[in-house]
């Protein structure tokens, strides 16, 4: 049976698309180091306006883990916007777990509270990815043991 909030459902996979156009919004600005420079200087100097803190001074690591990080959600959100699928919903949803888990854990040890916002759209976006899951455990098969394909692998159109 398909429940309006089903994972099939096309309105899910609106969703989906929907989330990986907030991520390469987000996330684009991080994928080279001279785009990174301009969203550091950015978000520092708003965090320092609204009096949440300034980003520490950016360093070869620090530029090199942002670069890595924009450069693989910008191709994941490229892949869900060109082909949402509900598995890629479903994983997206786990990879916003952990990034609001490494956040949460960022500003319990004093990153600067402009984290805040990303982490409530993070949480907001996992929610909404996950929830239409909850009743699917029990009525999806895990592969077809014939086609090792997943009945979740082709959108519902």
């Amino acid at each position: 049976m398909n429940r309006p909030s089903s994972p099939t459902r096309p309105a899910y996979l609106r969703l989906v698309r929907a989330s990986a156009w907030y991520d390469l919004a987000v996330t684009a600005g991080f994928a080279t180091p001279w785009t990174y420079t301009l969203v550091h200087r950015t978000l520092s100097s708003l965090g320092d306006s609204l009096g949440w803190g300034v980003l520490p001074a950016p360093d070869p690591w620090q530029t090199l883990y942002a670069n890595l990080m924009g450069s693989v959600v910008t191709v994941w959100a490229t892949l869900r916007i060109v082909r949402p699928l509900p598995l890629h919903g479903l994983l997206d949803a786990g990879a916003r777990v952990l990034f609001s888990s490494w956040m949460a854990y960022a500003l319990a040890h004093g990153a600067p509270r402009i984290l805040w916002p990303f982490l409530t759209l993070e949480i907001t976006w996992g929610i909404a990815q996950l929830a239409p899951w909850r009743h699917t455990a029990h009525t999806h098969p895990v592969a077809d043991p014939a086609t090792d394909r997943h009945p979740l692998d082709t959108p519902n159109r």
